[in-house]
């Protein structure tokens, strides 16, 4: 079995290299001169802490400034999934100057990530298990899908086209986002650990962790591991190290662009999520484009990726 996973590896890094060759090279750099728009969500929360993304900025690079290991551990979670380190501190450093504060010690992580495991919560909706809910007749479409993440996508997909915002079987569903409604329990919107990953998320990228690093598979009915796993930083890296090479493989194979020198595209698409839905989207509206004599779009970074660009030269200093 070790063998056949070895070839397996190996040939789909091939089809992977093969791909890149004709891929078009996104370059390395901004796009858009100026920051685009930073959305008032973020904004908001960070004026109620009375700080600035100045601040969490200088604190989450602090951090990884002051701690050798955990520089160490992000570059071995690199190196597995054949990318580069700028890729996974892009994402971090996103997530902390936008979304969340850093902690001060990775040690605080570690205690996190084991209080969850004496937690008392699941993931469900106005009662209903997760579990259950998927076996409705409407997720009978993914059933014949193994892998975990074309099967959390495909679920992902009915959950949008049949039950948000929609009302079946007599009851309502909110007009929100699969994670945030069954896989955040404590409120919607939550996520964390170093990488603040979503358990959906960590769900999808299961089946390629457990391949790649060796890690146990996560279990939708088992809660508490999903959050101590993207909670615990030896654990979470390798999620956000393949989270971050799907969406490289994705602009690849389906919108024929390589975007792996240029991690303000990759942090841009592990703030959005959905990479093989965008990739897609970008080569129907680049197909237009060449049909109506226009030249093709690059990928573009958002607000969250501009900053990981606009900081670049000084994150690769640290490594």
């Amino acid at each position: 079995m070790a063998r056949l996973s070895a070839v397996f590896l190996s040939l789909a890094a091939s089809i992977i290299a093969s791909a890149a060759l004709s891929a078009t090279p996104v370059p390395p750099g901004n796009r858009h001169a100026e920051q685009p728009e930073i959305p008032f969500g973020s904004s908001s929360r960070t004026s109620a802490l009375k700080t600035t993304f100045e601040k969490k900025y200088q604190k989450v690079y602090r951090l990884l400034q002051t701690d050798a290991k955990l520089r160490g551990k992000i570059t071995d979670a690199a190196r597995q999934y054949g990318i580069s380190p700028m890729h996974i501190v892009g994402a971090i450093v996103g997530e902390h100057t936008y979304n969340v504060d850093a902690y001060d010690r990775l040690q605080t992580y570690y205690v996190k990530a084991v209080s969850y495991l004496g937690s008392n919560f699941s993931f469900s909706f106005d009662g209903e298990d997760v579990d259950d809910f998927i076996k409705r007749s409407e997720f009978s479409v993914c059933n014949g899908l193994s892998d975990s993440y074309d099967l959390w996508t495909c679920r992902e997909e009915v959950w949008d086209g049949l039950f948000r915002g929609q009302q079946v079987g007599g009851k309502a569903f909110p007009n929100n986002r699969f994670s945030a409604v069954f896989f955040q329990p404590f409120y919607a919107g939550q996520t964390f650990g170093i990488g603040q990953l979503n358990p959906l998320t960590a769900l999808q990228m299961s089946d390629t962790v457990n391949r790649i690093s060796g890690l146990p598979q996560l279990d939708h009915r088992d809660p508490q591991e999903v959050y101590r796993t993207i909670m615990d930083p030896d654990l979470t890296l390798p999620y956000v190290a393949a989270t971050l090479r799907k969406s490289i493989d994705a602009y690849n194979a389906f919108a024929g662009f390589d975007i792996s020198a240029n991690p303000g595209i990759t942090a841009t698409l592990y703030n959005v999520g959905n990479p093989v839905e965008r990739a897609r989207a970008l080569r129907r509206e680049n197909a237009e484009r060449v049909a109506n004599g226009e030249e093709p779009r690059l990928p573009e970074e958002n607000y969250y990726g501009w900053l990981v660009n606009d900081r670049l030269a000084e994150l690769q200093a640290l490594f």
